[in-house]
Formats: structure tokens, sequence, C-alpha cells
């Protein structure tokens, strides 16, 4: 008998197993492939490994805004590529060293729910007082006439595998797996198109800032075609249905389907536990707990939030509760980042949401060229940093960025409101100088003060300094 058991070796399941080994449980970790899961292997590092090598191939271009002359740069896939495999196999390695220094047992082998308080993998019948199932998500693929038969069709595993840059690429979905590949490629010179059946592209963003980064976008040369619905796959050739209902399509030499993700529960034994499985994904409350005692689930497998880093939080928040220590996920609280150029980060409420809540506000729209250090870092370049508060008490209840590397420091945005910080309170925290990071500070100070005659739900903005 174990203390916990966990189906699936991402950072949801990785990170809950060495946490409860530490705690002194017993912990057993089932994974089929390598440890890692879609994050470290076809997600979030090697795209991010990419779009590294594709900034400095555009620092290179850039280079003249700071008095450097270089010659002409050559941008070398296949060496890309084997610096991205390097990436992943270090990290992989300390993932294994990390599970192995905190005592857990991993087992390489497909598993599933053989009833309650049972896993079974690899010829193994183990007995379990808690299973933890951190599955994660694989590529979505919609009914759409020929995408599945079409050679040209890669999906955003099959995408970080090339190792030429194609001339042209069409992108049929305008989410976060689609505008970071469009960026890659664009910087690249590749002709990009994207598809998208929204009248918007990230939806998930605030409005306002998702619309000046369509906007930087389309300066990059990059086609974005909104209200799109695709009708079906021709070969390398995309047919949708445009805004006024026309009949249009465009071709590349290759086709991303970036259509989202979709949970993994299939095959796991879960509804024949009884266990409640929606369409997007496991159900679970708060903490992580299913409608089945003793089981449990975190990540992607729940569709609640498709992050890894939430996943990781996610997996915790279980353990600790499963264990007898008061725990929950705070999911408004949980920052998430774009990392397109211009990067994109937010955390909390987005303006639409607290419209819809009728929750009274105040907002501030600030250039992040009032910090000193974005106009020594980000030559000819714009950025900006609205913040949202309540206009009773001044809360801090969102923070929206876009541009240099505002990824970096919403982290200290997502302790405001998680500690739910009010303006007062944040003036009191020192901010160093001189970093990007100030321009947060400056404009969640700015939006204490409103603009004369300034209502509840109204903008104090600035114009980008000169």
């Amino acid at each position: 008998m174990v203390d916990l058991a966990i189906i699936g070796a991402g950072p949801g399941g990785y990170e809950a197993a060495a946490y409860a080994a530490k705690l002194g449980r017993k912990v057993v970790l089932f994974e089929k492939g390598e440890v890692g899961g879609t994050c470290l292997h076809v997600g979030c590092i090697p795209t991010k490994t990419l779009l590294r090598s594709a900034r400095a191939y555009s620092d290179c271009h850039e280079a003249g805004r700071y008095g450097v002359t270089v010659g002409t740069p050559v941008f070398d896939m296949r060496a890309v590529q084997e610096r991205k495999r390097q990436v992943v196999a270090a990290l992989c390695k300390g993932v294994g060293a990390m599970l192995k220094g905190a005592g857990v047992e991993v087992v390489k082998a497909e598993a599933r729910i053989a009833g309650r308080g049972r896993v079974v993998a690899g010829g193994r019948d183990v007995e379990a007082a808690n299973i933890l199932v951190a599955t994660g998500s694989v590529p979505a693929v919609p009914p759409i006439p020929g995408l599945r038969e079409s050679p040209a069709v890669l999906d955003s595993t099959g995408i970080l595998a090339l190792e030429q840059i194609p001339a042209s690429l069409v992108i049929i979905g305008a989410g976060v797996i689609g505008l970071e590949f469009a960026c890659f490629f664009a910087e690249l010179g590749t002709a990009v198109t994207m598809v998208e059946m929204l009248d918007r592209i990230a939806p998930v963003l605030d409005e306002e800032i998702g619309k000046r980064l369509q906007a930087d976008l389309r300066k990059r040369k990059i086609a974005i075609n909104l209200s799109c619905k695709v009708t079906r796959v021709d070969g390398n050739r995309v047919c949708y249905l445009d805004a006024e209902g026309k009949e249009q399509s465009v071709a590349g030499d290759y086709l991303l389907n970036a259509t989202g993700r979709q949970p993994v529960v299939k095959g796991l034994g879960l509804e024949e536990a009884g266990v409640v499985v929606e369409r997007r994904g496991v159900r679970v409350d708060e903490c992580g707990r299913t409608n089945v005692p003793g089981i449990w689930a975190c990540g992607d497998c729940t569709g609640r939030l498709l992050l890894a880093h939430s996943a990781t939080r996610e997996g915790i928040v279980a353990v600790n509760t499963m264990f007898g220590q008061p725990d929950r996920m705070r999911f408004s609280a949980v920052p998430s980042v774009i990392y397109t150029h211009p990067e994109v980060a937010q955390v909390g409420a987005t303006e639409e949401e607290l419209r819809k809540q009728g929750i009274a506000y105040r907002k501030a729209v600030m250039p992040m060229a009032i910090a000193g250090r974005f106009i020594v870092e980000e030559a000819g370049k714009a950025g900006t940093v609205k913040v949202l508060v309540s206009e009773r008490h001044g809360q801090v209840l969102g923070v929206h960025m876009i541009g240099g590397p505002c990824g970096e420091f919403v982290a200290a945005a997502a302790a405001m409101v998680e500690l739910e910080l009010c303006v007062e309170d944040v003036r009191e925290i020192v901010f160093p100088h001189p970093t990007i990071s100030e321009a947060l500070k400056e404009t969640v100070l700015h939006a204490a003060v409103p603009a004369a005659g300034a209502t509840a739900g109204h903008s104090t903005a600035h114009p980008p300094l000169p």
C-alpha cells in the first residue's frame, strides 16, 4: 500500500510526487513516456527555446539601433533544433534527479485505475490510499474535412520538429499556440496567414491589450483573418467562409492546426471507477477532488487552466488537501504569458469580466517607457501596462501588460491579486531601479487617483512618451 499513486509525470504530476514524498509519504509515479510531460518535451520549453533563437536573430537585425554593426545573420534551423534537443534533455535529466532525490518511485508504464484504490501498470497491481490523475492534454483535431488526411497539416508537436524554414505557413486558430508560432516563423521571413473563427485573437486576453497585440502583429506582416470559418482542407490549401460569408482560400507550404488542446482521459478507467468526466475534462472542485473519494485530478486533464504552472499548484493543493492540510486553488490569481513578440502577460480580471459582473472599478493605462530601463532596452518599441482596481477600496483586481519582458515580472502582479493588495499597500513595496517592472508600480499608483471628472469604469491613461 502506498500513500499516493500518480498517473502522469508532467509538471502537475512530478511536482506533486516530489512534494508528497518530501512530506514523508510513500509515492509511486507512473509515466508511459519520459518524465516532464508535454510542457518539457513538446510544449513550453521547446517552443520557448525556438523563440529565443528567433529573438537573437531579430536582435542582430536591430543591432544598429544600439550603435552596433553586424554582418548578415544566418538562422541555422538544424543547429537551433539541436540546441532545443540539448535543452530538453538537460531538463528531463534534472526532473529525474529531483524525483530520485525526493524518494519517488517512478514506473515507466501505461497505467489505469482498476477500481477505487487500485492502479495497474506494467504487470503491477498497486494499492493506493489516494490516486492523482495528471495525464495532461493533446492537440485537438476538429472535424474539418480533409484536416486529418492532408500531409501538409502539422499540429503543435509536429511543427516543433521542422528542420527547414517554410516559405509560407497557414495557421488555423489565433489562440496562444497559433500566435506564438506565427511570431516565430514571421521573424524568420515566413509568410504567415492566420484564419480564426472568432472576431478577435486570443480571447483570453483583455480586449484592449488584445487589440494592441493584433495591431503589432499586423505591422510585422502577419495576415490575420477574423470571423472566418474553415470549411475544409484541400491538400495544402485552407478553404473558409469569410466574415461576409464569401468562400475564400489560402495555401501554404505547411498548415498548422492550432485549434487548442483536449484532455487525456480515455482508457484510464475513470468512468468505470465512477468518476465524472465532462466534455472539458475530469470534474474536480477547487481542491482537486473528484466525485469519488480518494481519486483526485490536476492540470490539463481537468480542462480548468491549460498552464503548466497552474497544474503544479493544483497538484500541490490536492496533496495538501488529501493529507489534511487546508488549501485551495484561486484560479483568479494565476498569471499567464503569451510569448509573442511583443510579449503579453496578465493576471486577474479583465475589464470585460468586471463590467459583466457589475463591479465598479478604475483603470490606469501607462506606457512602459515611463520606466527608464524600457527606453534603454527596447529602442524604438512600445509597451503598455493596464491596471484595474476596485472603485471602493483600490484593491488590485487585474493587471494586463504588453511589451518588453513583462512575463518576467507579472509574478509581482500575481502577488498583488493573490494577497488582495490595495494601491496603498503597493505604494510601500520597493521596486528596484532601473527596471521595467517600475512601470507596473507606477501604473498601480496612478490608478489611485482618478483624473478630473473620471468615474468608475473609466480610464486614467497617459499617451506614449516621446
